[in-house]
């Protein structure tokens, strides 16, 4: 038989199941209520969320649609598809304009350096020559006024210069003495040994003119002179009628252009007054040119391949600048002041009896020189 207490503890036990049950079915009860309250506050959420949504996106659609706002947006994407455009113009043409630069740039090299090239193979052909084709200076005179086409025996390059001087450098002072400028000489000297014919730039300074046709002269291999009449013309300076017999002698060529060059300097020296060069001081500069014994040739024409110094040294004045081929190519400007005087004398003995027959011809030149077709300048 069951006790007292059992039955009191099973009493108990049945107690807070039954409150237990009630329990956990209000609980369950109370969070279906609350969850219930969640998911219509979320919808509500979700709606009024997507309701204010959809007003603002007919808000903006209703903006949109207006002309106003229409034609301002139309006109902000034209703007701004012109300025894109615009810029990528600007792009194609900044890239056109260095492609064209580029390719004047590429063309100007290209221009110079064939111009090198020929020039190159132009002075290797001299030098394999002995002299190119188309040279004038180093060339026997009677070969260049055999290759010219004038009327006159005379070369044409003097016959440029002396017109240029006549007409536009007479009152220029030291014609013949002032030293010319290097690379002016050489940009003729090239000239001329290209085109026997060419014509003297424009501007260009009378005193590179009167040194372009002294270093001419001093090219040549033979004097105007000749050697073989070197002491008789120098024996006849005393007497007009011996000189002019003498003279005769000459080869044509010689004599003709003998009497050309010294019909210049007779014209320089009336204008002496206002160009500082007599006669006296023009046969000093012109002599050594025009008149030298074997083995005093002139060498001073061949300093526009050497590097020069302003003023020359009494040690380069007593030696002889070496040449050699290999200064021709060098480029330009390597080693070489450009811009230098050229002096054209070698530091050689004077030689006074050159001195006073030159003096002589040009002082007495239309005595002397009575048979030749003599030169007149207006």
């Amino acid at each position: 038989m069951p006790s007292a207490v059992s039955l009191q503890w099973q009493e108990k036990a049945s107690d807070f199941f039954s409150s237990s049950g009630v329990k956990l079915k209000q609980a369950g009860a109370s969070a279906g209520t609350l969850m219930g309250e969640v998911a219509k506050d979320a919808k509500g959420n979700v709606a009024d969320v997507a309701e204010r949504v959809g007003s603002m996106v007919k808000s903006r659609w209703a903006i949109l649609q207006q002309p106003s706002t229409r034609h301002a947006v139309q006109e902000r994407l034209v703007s701004a598809a012109a300025t894109t455009g615009m810029f990528l113009r600007m792009g194609f043409s900044e890239t056109k304009d260095k492609v064209s630069v580029g390719k004047v740039k590429v063309e100007e090299a290209a221009k110079k350096t064939a111009q090198k090239s020929k020039t190159i193979l132009t002075d290797i052909e001299r030098w394999q020559k002995g002299v190119a084709s188309t040279d004038v200076f180093g060339v026997p005179i009677e070969v260049t006024v055999q290759r010219q086409h004038y009327s006159r025996p005379i070369p044409y390059i003097l016959v440029r210069c002396a017109d240029y001087l006549i007409l536009s450098g007479l009152n220029s002072q030291y014609l013949f003495k002032a030293e010319g400028d290097k690379k002016v000489i050489q940009q003729l000297v090239s000239t001329y040994n290209q085109d026997l014919s060419a014509s003297l730039p424009e501007g260009v300074n009378p005193v590179d003119v009167a040194a372009l046709a002294k270093c001419y002269l001093a090219s040549l291999h033979v004097p105007l002179t000749t050697f073989e009449l070197y002491n008789e013309i120098k024996g006849a300076r005393s007497s007009i009628h011996t000189m002019r017999n003498v003279l005769k002698k000459l080869p044509s060529v010689n004599y003709m252009t003998l009497e050309f060059v010294t019909a210049l300097l007779l014209r320089i020296s009336q204008k002496s007054l206002l160009n500082k060069m007599d006669a006296h001081s023009l046969a000093m500069e012109m002599a050594p040119v025009i008149m030298w014994q074997k083995g005093q040739k002139p060498e001073s024409y061949r300093q526009y391949w050497n590097n020069l110094s302003r003023n020359p040294s009494k040690k380069n004045m007593e030696e002889a600048s070496a040449y050699s081929e290999w200064d021709m190519l060098a480029e330009d400007g390597e080693g070489v002041d450009a811009s230098s005087p050229i002096p054209l004398d070698d530091g050689l003995p004077l030689d006074y009896s050159a001195i006073e027959v030159v003096q002589c011809l040009i002082e007495q030149h239309n005595a002397i020189f009575t048979d030749a077709n003599e030169t007149v300048w207006r």
